[in-house]
């Protein structure tokens, strides 16, 4: 039995990983670990069909029970050129799990089921795809080839993704650096997974197909903030082209992340930005705690090779069981699989990431690759211990322990308690090596969870059923000529104009840099002003303003028109546009009604300025000037509001403050 104290192992090694929160990290802190990162970001494209057939993109099923078929399969790996199987493919193998679709007719055919070879691309698609790729400032390939990525995890139920690059070699500015783009490809969606639960895994076909582009980074980024920002910046650049996809799910980021004597490890389906610098930071120092581990191992075993664990199947009567675990042992009728770590005394309760510990990566792939759904296991290093200490005491007994080694007990059905066994044997091996390739997957709390190992190239190979495309100069060039702005340069403008820079992020997010400028152009107003409004006021209409041509911008422009024509001041705007926009049919002079608002002229409402000081002071007896201005502001703005800038009346009252 361990004799390590678990709380305070956790605490001493989380000291020597020299792990700080991320709000206390400095560029220095990254420097020391070496961290480096790449990104893959996945953007949906806005077409009306799929990539490769005809089926409607973007119709998405509804619920759980909105499904007309299912389908059930069991994927295989299959040999790649070289002769040789993709180490994914043989995990998801392993698994033995049944792949079960909910297809819905109007949303998926028979090529999304792979009854059908594919229909010829989808050539919006493709031209999207060049227009982001000429953004990027990638080089075009002369010939498209489409190729098969193999993913055996069901997502795909032909078992592979048909992708192909359009760009490569490209660039982005940051603030402080140009990060460099490896390639933009072009390529389809994958199925929506609705449950993972033992061995089924069941996906809807709706997502399945919609044309995505996916740009690959080098690992450029050397803070978890530089890569936030390089998202942000990929981000603005897909959606200036105003043909893509928003909302939960229309973009995906996958995070690779190492460190100095670690290895990539890939951060799959990041939904939020804003998650990366929390994942990226906790990854980091996820990848230090195991070099450290890997240290501790080598000194205390001579031949990792010869390193080997012991098991012995027990009985749930054999030793002290909590009894809500009896029930489901019982009940589910489970085994029992004691199993002996040699000299991992003090390696279960290591520190690798906030709130967990080396066991939770035997955990998780007992998950994954065994199918035993957690909770799967106890450790004998448990800081909230299922078993006491006696229960250890006999298990560590019936393995013939030594006091330096640590100790499990795995539970499930008999047919999987083989491959528990395996599973646990290949990460505490891997434990040796220090980190393994392998792909995470994010959890809101920052942390990551096992999900895969690491695809590699033997996964890739050319897709037999599709000619190259040609790419000629004709269309690049025609693409090239009707190019947005380019996003460094929408940057630079709203910077010259004064927008407050969560203003900006909202316009770029949005793909609204346009509209505000052509509004205020017209409008003859300031353009700080006519973004602050858009970003701010109006931002819960942001999402119907960006959708080019729609009612909600024609009617913004027609009432920026209509008090230019009255001669009535801007900041009537602000008060009249949310209700305008609300109620597409609500005339304008109607809304003004409503405000109250007539024409009076600034001299005779200045006039009351001194009076309303005099009825403050009887009023009130705090002598606070923000009180007093922002009180007389109260009765006058009514007055004010489009006769005369409400900036000049705070400046006016404030100036006549006794």
């Amino acid at each position: 039995m361990s004799i390590f104290d678990p709380a305070a192992n956790y605490e001493r090694s989380q000291s020597l990983v020299g792990y700080v929160p991320r709000s206390q990290a400095t560029e220095e802190t990254y420097a020391q670990l070496g961290f480096r990162c790449g990104l893959e970001i996945h953007q949906q494209l806005k077409t009306a069909k799929k990539l490769f057939c005809r089926c409607p993109a973007g119709r998405y099923q509804n619920g759980e029970d909105d499904y007309d078929a299912e389908l059930v399969r069991h994927m295989r790996p299959t040999l790649s050129e070289l002769g040789e199987y993709d180490g994914t493919a043989l995990m998801e193998f392993k698994t033995k799990k049944d792949i079960i679709y909910r297809i819905k007719g109007e949303s998926a055919c028979t090529y999304d089921i792979d009854d059908t070879p594919p229909f010829p691309l989808n050539r919006k698609a493709l031209a999207i795809a060049v227009e982001a790729a000429l953004l990027l400032k990638t080089n075009i390939v002369g010939e498209l080839h489409i190729t098969r990525k193999q993913y055996l995890d069901g997502s795909i139920p032909t078992g592979f993704q048909r992708t192909a690059i359009v760009g490569i070699e490209g660039e982005i500015p940051l603030a402080n650096k140009v990060v460099r783009i490896i390639q933009l490809s072009v390529e389809e969606d994958s199925c929506r997974e609705v449950a993972d639960i033992g061995h089924e895994r069941t996906y809807t076909t709706d997502r399945l197909g919609i044309p995505l582009i996916e740009t690959v980074t080098y690992p450029d980024m050397t803070t978890p903030d530089e890569a936030e920002e390089a998202g942000q910046y990929l981000r603005f650049v897909a959606r200036c082209t105003g043909k893509v996809n928003t909302g939960i799910g229309a973009a995906r980021q996958d995070v690779n992340v190492s460190i100095t004597g670690g290895t990539r490890v890939e951060i799959k389906g990041v939904s939020r930005l804003r998650l990366i610098p929390e994942l990226t930071h906790n990854e980091a120092f996820r990848q230090k705690a195991l070099l450290e581990i890997r240290q501790m191992l080598c000194k205390r075993v001579r031949d990792p090779d010869k390193w080997t664990l012991r098991c012995a199947e027990v009985e749930w009567d054999q030793i002290e069981m909590p009894s809500d675990l009896i029930d489901r042992v019982v009940q589910h009728d489970l085994k029992l699989l004691a199993i002996n770590l040699p000299s991992f005394g003090g390696v279960l309760s290591f520190f690798t990431q906030p709130g967990r510990v080396f066991a939770d990566e035997i955990s998780d792939r007992l998950k994954v690759i065994a199918c035993l759904d957690a909770p799967n296991m106890a450790h004998s290093e448990d800081s909230d211990p299922t078993f006491t200490q006696q229960a250890w005491a006999a298990i560590s007994a019936l393995l013939d322990a030594d006091s330096g080694d640590a100790q499990l007990l795995v539970w499930g059905p008999q047919a999987d308690l083989q491959t528990a066994q395996e599973t646990v044997d290949e990460r505490c091996r891997l434990a040796f090596v220090g980190v393994p390739n392998e792909t995470r997957k994010a959890l809101p709390n920052g942390t990551t969870v096992f999900e895969r190992v690491l695809p590699g190239p033997n996964r890739m190979y050319p897709d037999t059923d599709s000619a190259p495309i040609p790419i000629d100069d004709t269309l690049i060039e025609s693409i090239r000529a009707t190019l947005p702005p380019d996003v460094s340069e929408q940057i630079a403008k709203m910077a010259a104009w004064g927008i407050p820079e969560d203003a900006r992020r909202t316009l770029l997010r949005r793909n609204l840099v346009p509209f505000v400028e052509r509004l205020a152009d017209d409008g003859g107003e300031e353009p700080a002003f006519i973004a602050t409004l858009v970003a701010h006021t109006l931002n819960r209409y942001t999402a119907m303003l960006a959708d080019s041509g729609s009612s909600a911008a024609d009617r913004l422009h027609t009432l920026v028109t209509f008090l230019k024509q009255r001669g009535l001041d801007r900041d009537l705007l602000k008060a009249m546009a949310p209700a305008a926009l609300s109620n597409p049919t609500r005339d304008f002079e109607s809304i003004l009604s409503e405000l109250g608002h007539r024409p009076l002229q600034e001299k005779k409402i200045l006039e009351r300025i001194p009076a309303l000081h005099n009825a403050f002071d009887r009023q009130n007896k705090t002598d606070c000037p923000r009180a007093r201005r922002d009180w007389i502001m109260g009765q006058l703005r009514p007055l004010a509001l489009g006769n005369m800038r409400l900036a000049r009346l705070a400046r006016a009252i404030e100036e006549e403050a006794p």
